[in-house]
């Protein structure tokens, strides 16, 4: 980067959104690639679309009663998630539920919005998010979530990874399942609406998901791909935003294909010489199993 470039990103950054934006992106970098572990060890993928069309119900919602629309997209989130949580115990999962919950939320958003007149601009402008509009309660959200989840999973570490290893084995050892796969739920549902103003809902994966598709293959257990995804999040986010500010280009997209470029990387790398990596922390980490 020339010194040009430099003083150029220095001056965005004196700039109090763009600061706003930054602490976010390093703030939400340290709760929901924990967030992207569950959704890859529950394998429930189809969640998080779901989940931005729930939101964007909510959104619809807000604009029609003239509540703050991310508060409603907020609260509908965390309902559905709680709502599918049983579903969980059948033989189909949550791939199925997931489905009608995607269509059914899509179908009342666009009819809430069609009935009142609203104008659907301000509910679709979810679809690619607007990162220099943080306000004080996203980030304050985010927050939250960023003491929440790490915390939940160091408090129930074992628990989780078991009900990630093997649902059967965790029932098998007394702990409360349903319990456990509500509160996970309701956490992934949240987190989804929470980063949606981030990247915007399409391209939310780069906060969640990909972190931890990459921390799955460098670490061995829960604990240590838990750290990885944290890591590769925080490397991830402030190198895409520094990257989006010198270009200007949009920081969404950005943060998707640095992601991904992380991601492929990883797996390029000799299975053997990630084992040499890894095996160390492993060892010393056996009650994470």
């Amino acid at each position: 980067m020339s010194a040009l470039a430099a003083a150029d990103v220095g001056q965005l950054l004196q700039l109090v959104p763009v600061q706003r934006a930054g602490i976010a992106l390093l703030v939400a970098a340290v709760g929901l690639p924990v967030i992207g572990v569950v959704i890859v060890g529950l394998d429930i993928m189809p969640v998080r679309f779901a989940m931005m069309h729930v939101a964007l119900l909510g959104i619809a919602v807000g604009l029609l009663t003239g509540l703050d629309p991310m508060l409603c997209a907020l609260v509908a989130c965390a309902l559905a998630g709680a709502g599918v949580a049983p579903l969980a115990r059948t033989p189909d999962g949550l791939s199925g539920a997931m489905g009608l919950l995607m269509s059914l939320a899509i179908a009342a958003a666009l009819l809430v919005l069609a009935v009142s007149g609203v104008n659907a601009a301000g509910a679709f402008s979810l679809l690619w998010g607007s990162i220099l509009s943080v306000g004080t309660a996203d980030l304050w959200l985010l927050v939250v979530l960023a003491v929440v989840v790490p915390a939940l999973f160091w408090w129930r570490r074992r628990d989780i990874a078991l009900l990630l290893y093997d649902r059967e084995l965790v029932l098998a050892s007394g702990v409360r399942v349903d319990r456990l796969t509500l509160v996970l739920l309701v956490l992934v549902a949240v987190s989804v609406a929470g980063a949606i103003k981030l990247t915007g809902a399409l391209l939310v994966d780069a906060l969640t998901l990909l972190p931890a598709l990459a921390a799955r293959r460098l670490g061995r257990s829960l604990l240590s791909i838990t750290v990885w995804a944290v890591g590769i999040g925080v490397v991830v986010n402030l190198t895409g935003f520094l990257v989006a500010l010198r270009f200007d280009w949009p920081p969404g997209p950005v943060l998707v294909l640095t992601a991904g470029v992380v991601v492929l990387a990883v797996h390029l790398v000799p299975e053997r010489r990630i084992s040499s990596w890894r095996a160390p922390a492993s060892a010393s980490l056996p009650s994470s199993h």
